[in-house]
């Protein structure tokens, strides 16, 4: 049968408090037995010697049996718990006065004797002559000549063979019963308060196991129903706190949580995946079928094409190509920037210097569609500590999208200004802007282009790239038209004293 760790504990504590209350009930009747003994030890020490001063008992050398069975029989009569023995000085017994059949040893053994006259502490038990093997309390006293040395010994068992018959009838008495009933009704009495206090001991346990049922037995981690924590505030915070089950409660609460959430953000990355293939997918399909569709007309009118019409299809299948091979290398740099393959190779460099090269490079492209360039630079700029590659990336990202989503007689302007230990980057455009709908997952995932042509993997790599230097982009809200991103970098300056 397979019992549970409760139904465990408690019958090992049952088992335990049985054995504790055998225990102590016969510690108990040993030490009310020791005792008796003491008090009878101590009250008849001196029996012996009194028998002993009887000069009838013995003569200047041997015993007088008869006067020894006379005096034994009086005793017997006056006291019939006790039983008197004459012992010689080997300890072989000269003289009794016990029933035909009753004697069962020849011989006392001495010793006890010896320990008794030298005054140790009581209770002290000897051989009972009247039995094989049990040792009784006894009194004890020297037969000796005056002058000469003991030639035998009074030995008194005080306990004798009427004794034991009486106390062998009281332990069927009714007393006994009632002593021993009353001992059941305490151990009752205890198992019923031990079962009470079990309960409310094991009541956390029972809490935290049926909690951690449900957390296996329900849905998703993220469906789980949590253990309530308890409370750490109140008089009793202190012993909770120490409380195992407590503190285990606490951990198993916190870990059903972090589980939750981790749940969460794997549901959340995995939306953004499909999303992020379905969008790629897209984008990806457009140019793939216009240089499939520019190519399979190269191939099929080859011969009836003008050349210049010629020309002007495989323009357009090399642009479509490129622009693939674009989206395919942004995809390869994000994949390495989100695996954790690119490590920052940070070298001071001016900031200013490197909008001004960005710049150059969207000089045409800018001047094409309509757009003016412009950059405020606070004086005195400090030099900024960052992988100049990076960085350069990250300007190209953000104006190649402002340009692209700026209208004619637009402007995009780059504003480079101290910020403490950091230099700021503010880029703005006055284009159409970004619907709020889509601001708070715009650096989390990219958008197809029909449906947000902020989003994309260009703002992504600018955001994972920015992360490598301890920054982050934000989109800042102003009260002019047109979109406005902010970062910031850690001065050269202030690396250098941090170095320092």
């Amino acid at each position: 049968m397979k019992l549970t760790l409760s139904q465990r504990l408690f019958a090992v504590f049952c088992v335990l408090l049985l054995a504790c209350c055998g225990a102590s009930a016969w510690l108990q009747i040993r030490a009310s037995d020791l005792r008796e003994k003491e008090v009878i030890q101590s009250l008849s020490r001196g029996l012996a010697a009194h028998i002993a001063h009887d000069g009838t008992l013995a003569d200047a050398r041997d015993i007088d049996a008869p006067a020894v069975r006379r005096l034994f029989s009086q005793l017997m009569v006056v006291n019939p718990s006790v039983e008197v023995y004459l012992l010689d000085d080997t300890g072989r017994i000269r003289a009794d006065d016990a029933p035909p059949g009753h004697l069962k040893r020849e011989r006392v053994d001495l010793a006890p004797v010896r320990d008794f006259l030298n005054g140790d502490p009581l209770p002290i038990l000897g051989d009972d002559p009247r039995s094989d093997d049990k040792r009784k309390v006894f009194s004890a006293a020297p037969l000796a000549a005056p002058g000469k040395p003991p030639f035998g010994y009074v030995y008194v068992v005080l306990l004798g063979e009427e004794h034991d018959a009486l106390a062998a009838k009281a332990s069927a008495s009714a007393v006994l019963r009632t002593t021993l009933a009353s001992m059941a009704l305490v151990t009752l009495l205890g198992l019923v308060a031990g079962v009470v206090a079990f309960g409310l001991v094991t009541r956390p346990l029972r809490r935290l196991t049926d909690a951690m049922r449900k957390f296996d037995a329900r849905g998703t981690p993220a469906e789980q129903p949590l253990p309530p924590l308890p409370s750490s505030a109140g008089a009793d915070a202190p012993a909770n706190e120490r409380d195992e089950i407590v503190v285990l409660e606490r951990a198993f609460a916190q870990m059903a949580g972090r589980i939750g959430e981790q749940w969460r953000e794997l549901g959340r990355q995995d939306r953004e995946r499909r999303e992020m293939v379905a969008n790629i997918s897209h984008d990806l399909r457009t140019p793939l079928s216009s240089l499939h569709g520019y190519l399979e007309t190269l191939s099929l009118k080859s011969d009836t094409l003008a050349e210049a019409e010629r020309r002007r299809y495989l323009s357009i299948a090399l642009a479509q190509s490129a622009k693939v091979g674009h989206l395919a290398q942004s995809l390869f740099e994000l994949a390495k920037l989100e695996h954790g393959m690119v490590a920052p190779d940070t070298e001071p460099f001016s900031l200013a210097d490197l909008v001004q090269d960005v710049f150059e490079k969207f000089e045409l492209p800018a001047q094409s569609r309509g757009v003016r360039l412009s950059a405020q630079i606070a004086p005195r700029l400090s030099a900024v500590m960052a992988d100049l590659g990076m960085i350069e990336r990250v300007l190209t990202n953000l104006l190649d999208n402002a340009i692209r989503h700026t209208p004619a007689q637009g402007t995009v302007e780059v504003t480079l200004e101290n910020a403490g230990e950091r230099v700021e980057v503010t880029i703005s455009d006055t284009g159409s802007g970004i619907a709020p709908a889509l601001r708070e997952a715009l650096f989390q995932r990219p958008f197809a282009s029909g449906d947000a042509h902020r989003g994309g993997l260009g703002l992504l790599i600018v955001q994972r790239m920015l992360q490598l230097h301890g920054s982050q982009i934000r989109l800042v809200e102003t009260d002019r038209a047109g979109t406005t991103f902010r970062f910031d970098l850690p001065s050269a300056v202030a690396q250098t004293g941090l170095a320092r």
